[in-house]
């Protein structure tokens, strides 16, 4: 009506009949094609009623114009029909297409989660075969041997004795090494004996294994986390720790357990060659493996170069929730 209003108040020398257009393609995306139909035969009417109030005398030049834009009009409604199909056919791909990248994803994600899970059941199994069976044949055959020197020992042959006490030191060396191994393979004690525990053992075994000093700090607060949580915290320690000693050639590593800025910071900082090489060496599979852990937790990894030369990786997560004395009283 107000286009109306102003093409009669113009005269109808000057055409308005393009901006009848305007509510035309409105009402076609907010009501469909027939209201649109309709408000086209309505401004259709009240442009050419607009043009006869306004003076034009002749009916027919009146109705010819109203024919050629009703025409036009439904041109552009046909064309209006092809577009908006067409959006609608390619919304409904976009959103299938997304549907599907979220299941892959999905699936995805629950592959990788699945190969950790293959992995760490498979180093329980190997750490327990190593603890439970071949610990076992060591400690037998250690067992053995010293009745051999004792034997021997009773006949007076000391020289021989002697010999079979080195190979008993050599057994019992072999037990130590491979409880060693079964204990980083598969963390048996790490609900009882504690996650603090777990990284000093991993220090030591550094220290002793890698030919790095390494040292593990601590705040003095342990945390009530997860068995499984412990397990990839120290997964993520060891695999930096590796990459520090092995792949950086650090002579200097610090593993930090403690609260920051309201957050629990597992931070592994060496002195080593820095971000470049341990990724170029590791193929960035021991990174991802890291990132992948600290997902499956809910934390977030970092891995940074040190500006005085090394490398710092840190997976902080939210602390957790602690029972007031209160709340424990009450339960």
């Amino acid at each position: 009506m107000v286009v109306g209003l102003i093409d009669y108040s113009t005269g109808y020398e000057l055409s308005f009949s393009v901006f009848y257009l305007v509510p035309i393609v409105a009402l076609f995306w907010l009501s469909g094609r027939a209201m649109a139909i309709l408000a086209s035969v309505l401004s259709i009417g009240i442009w050419m009623l607009g043009d006869w109030l306004a003076g034009m005398q002749s009916s027919f030049i009146l109705g010819w114009n109203g024919v050629i834009t009703l025409t036009f009009y439904m041109i552009v409604l046909s064309l209006l029909v092809w577009l908006k199909s067409f959006h609608e056919t390619l919304e409904s791909r976009i959103k299938e297409r997304t549907a599907a990248l979220s299941e892959e994803m999905a699936e995805r994600e629950r592959l990788e989660k699945e190969i950790l899970r293959i992995s760490e059941s498979e180093r329980q199994r190997i750490g327990y075969d190593l603890h439970d069976n071949l610990g076992q044949h060591l400690t037998g055959t250690a067992i053995a041997a010293m009745n051999v020197e004792q034997d021997l020992a009773d006949m007076g042959h000391e020289t021989a004795a002697a010999k079979v006490r080195r190979v008993v030191d050599l057994v019992e060396s072999g037990i130590s090494l491979a409880r060693k191994i079964a204990r980083g393979l598969a963390p048996v004690h790490l609900e009882t004996e504690g996650l603090i525990d777990f990284f000093e053992d991993l220090a030591l075994t550094t220290c002793s294994h890698l030919d790095t000093e390494c040292r593990f700090e601590h705040d003095g607060t342990e945390w009530p986390v997860d068995v499984a949580t412990e397990i990839h915290l120290y997964r993520i320690a060891q695999e930096a720790v590796s990459n520090a000693a092995r792949h950086g050639k650090a002579k200097h590593i610090v593993i930090r357990y403690a609260e920051t800025n309201g957050h629990v910071a597992l931070t592994i900082k060496d002195d080593g060659c820095g971000l470049a090489v341990v990724h170029m060496a590791s193929k960035g599979m021991g990174l991802h493996i890291m990132k992948h852990r600290a997902a499956m937790i809910g934390a977030n990894l970092s891995i940074g170069s040190v500006p005085e030369g090394g490398t710092v990786v840190t997976c902080t997560f939210n602390k957790p929730y602690e029972p007031s004395s209160t709340e424990q009283d009450v339960r």
